[in-house]
Parts: structure tokens; sequence; C-alpha cells
């Protein structure tokens, strides 16, 4: 048995040599290929996963901005409700009333019901209707009689006239101090939304940045990119570890908040004066022509024209002149503490990473894409003042669900709006100065916080010029990221809607975001 093994096995050598090379070669073969899937399989999981824990970054570093805009407003809001005393002159006004009450003595209730209507009769229901809309009791205001303004002696008719002059400069000023300071709590609250987003994102993408050097620099131990930020801990990293760097660029918020809102309200009351300037309290206002007044301010303060506004620069107002910026570091007592090297200059050279990041914040704030995005939030801010507050409150419209009531009546009756007095509504937009500054929650800026161009805005400046950043350190440590910025749809957790070739720029990328991105 065993030699006719032998003697058919070297008959059959050639044959069995053939198979056993066949079976070798094929066990070979598969585990080649389970070792290439398996390796592909590995890297589209480490793939997702740092996908993930970017989009996470991405959005966690959204809900700081809404923090830091809520911690931010107050300050900006004091100022201006401190300088646009509306209050004040709504309390002269009651005053006044007061004084002419005492002087004329007790009103006779049938002399006032047969005396015949005049400006004083007017102006005193303005001011009743305005302070019984502030939450000021209407028994507080004087309702003077029509003989203040009627014949008497020459010295007595003179002051009377002099006295009325007064109360129609107060009624103007009321009237101007009211709308400038909503419009321009509304304007600041646009231009601080915008501003945090650019400086926080654009820390956030440095941050990134330092989790991808220290992955690649020190091994694989770990093997993910974690979502909290050590960078402090090694000062060996050249992204997002300069917290003084970072603590000063934040600090820039500081012009907006103490300088540059007086220059927008001193726009914004430029053209307040003259859109609204010749309205008197005694007319009345319909909703419509209120809205109209509203939009031809915007197109005075931003542009009337697209091309208008996408010239405006709103630079001066959210980032100080390179001369101002050690005034803005002192105002703010970041120069006091004490440097390795001293006071830092950020003028000095173009390479430091401060100077870098307010050049790159420049740069976006003069960018189309920022007015547009800006145009947006104002848009969204103005609807919640105008067709929500203003409709709600001063011509009683009921407000509309967006969720559509299958038991309501398929014919509805249309409202009609009729018009209100001018006061009624100087007193909605002066209770509403205060929700748009200090309001909890604040409904203006979860408003604008839906507008989807502002999320699309932020994952561009979080996800563009990488290139520029990581070229600093390429040379030394021989990393290298892929060519083009990170796909600002990963950020955000969408379908690829930005080209990640070699068109790298802001605005080009911005560009194919808004083509493509679903309407």
């Amino acid at each position: 048995m065993i030699s006719a093994t032998r003697r058919w096995l070297k008959r059959n050598r050639t044959p069995v040599a053939i198979g056993f090379g066949l079976i070798g070669a094929g066990y070979v073969a598969t585990q080649y290929v389970l070792g290439k899937i398996s390796d592909a399989r590995e890297r589209m999981s480490s793939d997702r996963i740092a996908r993930e824990n970017l989009r996470r970054r991405f959005e966690q570093n959204q809900e700081d901005c809404t923090f830091t805009v809520l911690a931010l407003l107050p300050t900006a809001t004091d100022n201006i409700i401190h300088e646009l005393e509306t209050e004040r002159i709504t309390y002269e006004l009651q005053q006044q009333k007061a004084a002419k009450l005492a002087r004329i003595g007790e009103i006779n209730s049938s002399e006032l019901g047969s005396g015949p209507p005049s400006v004083t009769d007017d102006d005193g229901r303005s001011m009743a209707s305005l302070q019984s809309e502030s939450g000021v009791h209407a028994s507080q205001i004087g309702i003077p009689s029509a003989s203040v303004v009627g014949e008497g002696p020459q010295d007595g008719g003179q002051q009377a006239q002099k006295a009325r002059k007064s109360k129609l400069q107060l009624w103007n000023d009321l009237k101007i101090s009211s709308i400038t300071r909503a419009f321009t709590l509304i304007y600041t609250l646009a231009l601080l939304t915008l501003l945090t987003r650019i400086q926080l994102n654009l820390l956030g993408r440095r941050s990134y940045l330092s989790s991808v050097v220290s992955l690649a620099t020190g091994g694989m131990e770990q093997s993910t990119i974690s979502l909290e930020n050590h960078d402090d801990d090694n000062p060996d990293q050249a992204y997002g570890n300069d917290f003084d760097t970072n603590r000063r660029y934040l600090t820039f918020s500081w012009w907006l908040l103490h300088r540059g809102w007086r220059e927008v309200m001193l726009k914004v009351e430029a053209a307040v004066k003259e859109v609204f300037g010749g309205l008197s309290p005694r007319d009345d206002i319909s909703m419509q022509k209120f809205s109209e007044l509203t939009l031809e301010v915007r197109k005075r303060v931003e542009g009337a024209t697209e091309a208008e506004r996408q010239a405006s620069r709103w630079l001066q107002y959210l980032l100080p002149p390179k001369e101002e910026e050690e005034f803005v570091l002192k105002e703010s007592g970041m120069t006091k503490e004490s440097s390795p090297s001293g006071s830092i200059s950020i003028s000095s050279s173009d390479a430091t990473p401060l100077r870098r990041l307010l050049d790159e914040t420049s740069d976006l704030i003069d960018s189309p894409p920022f007015s547009h995005v800006l145009t947006l939030l104002l848009d969204a801010g103005y609807s919640t003042l105008v067709d929500q507050k203003l409709a709600q409150q001063a011509y009683k419209i009921p407000p509309t669900s967006d969720i559509p009531d299958l038991d309501a009546p398929r014919i509805t009756e249309v409202a009609d709006v009729k018009p209100v007095k001018l006061p009624i509504v100087l007193a909605i937009l002066t209770r509403q100065a205060h929700s748009i500054g200090n309001g909890v929650p604040n409904e203006y800026l979860q408003s604008m916080e839906q507008v989807r161009d502002l999320e699309a805005f932020a994952a561009v400046v979080y996800s563009s010029n990488w290139e520029n950043e990581i070229q600093p350190v390429d040379e030394d440590s021989g990393i290298t990221l892929k060519d083009g910025p990170i796909d600002p749809a990963e950020v955000a957790g969408q379908e690829s809607i930005v080209d990640v070739g070699s068109a790298s720029a802001f605005e080009s990328a911005w560009g194919k975001a808004v083509e493509d991105a679903p309407a």
C-alpha cells in the first residue's frame, strides 16, 4: 500500500505540486484581500469618527457662541439705554403735565366736556396712551384744560406758547429716542452675533488643528481626536495653545460694546430723523406705514440696493483701527498682566498669531458673504419686532401658528387692522428695547440663529484657510494635510456642498455653498 502510494505520487508529482501551489496562492491572495478589506474598514471607521468629532466640536462651538453673545449683550445694552434715555423723557413729559395741572387747579368736568378740542387735549390723550401702554397708570397724567391756550394776558399767552413748544420738542425727542434705541439694539445684536461667530470659529479651527498636529506628532497612542481642549497644557504646540493670544483676540469685542455701538447709533439716529421726523404724536399710523418707514430707515443705513449693501463696510464698528488696538487691550486690562516679552506689540509683525487672527477677521468682515448674512439677520430681527411684537401688541393682530389647525374653519375672517396713535407704537418700542437687550429667553437672538445662512457662514469660517494655518509648522514637523480646506458640509453634518479642490478662497467656498445649498 505504501509502495503503491509512492509510485502514484512519483507518477503524478507535477499535478500534485501544481495543486498545492494553487491552494497556497489562493490562501495568500485571500489573506491579502481580507487584509485590504480590514484596512479599508478601519480607515472608513476612523474617518467617520473623525468627521463625527469634527461635527460635534463645531456644534459645541456654535452653542458657545450663543452663550457668549448672551453674556456680552447686556454691556452694550446698558450703554445704549444710558445714552438714549427714553424713560427720562417720558418722566419729563409726565412732570410737565403734573405741573400744569397744579397751576390751573382742579379741572371742572363740565367745562372739560363742553370745551372744544385743542392741541393740548390731543397731546394729553397721547400722553395718557403712552403712559398706560408703558405700564404707568393714566391717573398720573394730568390733562390740561383748553383755557391754557385760550385768550388771556399777553405774558401768560407767551408762557403757554413757550411751554407748548417745549412739550412738542419733548415729544419729538421721545419719538426719535424710542425708535432709534430699538433699531440700534437690533443692529448691535446682529453685529455682535456675527463677530462672535467669526472669533470663536477661528479659534475653534486653531484648536482642531492643534488636535490634528498632536495626533500626528505624538504617535498613535490616541486613536481619535479628543473633543476636550488640552492644548494649554503643552507649550510646544503651535495651534490653540496660546491662551494669552486667544484672550487678547477675544478682547477686541470690547470695541463694539463700548465704541462701535455709538457709531451705529449715530447712523441710525440720522436715518430715523429723516424718515420719522415729520410724524406728530397726534398722528395715526398704520402697520403698513410703519413697516414702510422702517424699511426706508434700513435703506439709509444698510443701502438701498444689493450693490450698495455689498459695498457697505461694517469693519469700523466691529474692530478698532490699528493705531487703537493697543488702547483696546489697555482698556480691557490685557496689558496689565506680565508676559515673558513684556507688552506684546500686535502691529510690529504680520507673522504673530494675534496679527494673523485680526487680519483674517477683518477680511471676513469686509467680504460680501458677511454683508449677505448680516442682511438676513437684520431681516429676522426686524420681522420679530414689527411683524410679531408690534403687530400683536399695538395692532392686535392674532399670532399665526406654523402648524395648521385641522379643526379651524376653512374660511377665516380677515381682521380689520386699524391705525393706532403713534404714542402706542412708541410705548411698545420702548418695552421691546429691553427685550432685545436683556430678554430671557431672547426671542430676537433665537430668530437670528434660525437663519440657515448663519450656520453655513460659520461652517465656511471653521473649515476654510487651513493651508495658511498649517504653513508655519509644515516645514518643521513634516506634517501635511490634504490639499484644500475641509468640506464645510462635513462640518455641518450634511452632504458635500463645497468642492475641496485647489480653490480654497473663502468667497469661492461661500459661493459654492450658496449655489448648491438646499432651499
